[in-house]
């Protein structure tokens, strides 16, 4: 059975994107970033090859593409709150026609325009 390891985000700023990612999450860096590549585990995650996925961030000198093919979706308990917070870390809102009535979800960009949602999940449940 397979399980995801590792996320991997494109970045152009190493130290940038690891301090956003490391305090809107709680990751700490595997171990010394060098200047393309880093590796950010759960706290909780005792050894590389432990279930929680990690996430990587990598300088590839690629461009962004927008709309991006793949994104992460953050749940939170209290939506507003983690917005702010992750706001005051350097993400960016973004400005997108479509949200539907009911969204449950607010779409954001980490520092290096990265797109992610933030999803109102109320206390977590094993269906989302």
């Amino acid at each position: 059975m397979l399980i995801i390891g590792t996320i991997v985000l494109t970045v152009e700023d190493i130290p940038r994107a690891s301090a956003f990612w490391t305090a809107a999450l709680g990751y700490r860096p595997r171990g010394e970033p060098s200047d393309d590549w880093v590796i950010l585990d759960p706290a909780e995650k005792g050894h590389w090859s432990g279930r929680e996925a990690s996430i990587a961030l990598s300088v590839t000198g690629y461009p962004q593409h927008y709309p991006p093919r793949i994104h992460l979706d953050l749940y939170a308990e209290d939506q507003s709150a983690e917005v702010e917070r992750l706001l005051s870390l350097g993400a960016r809102e973004v400005d997108w026609q479509g949200y539907p009535e009911d969204a449950d979800w607010v779409v954001l960009e980490d520092t290096e325009g990265n797109r992610f949602c933030v999803v109102q999940t109320g206390p977590f449940t094993a269906d989302r």
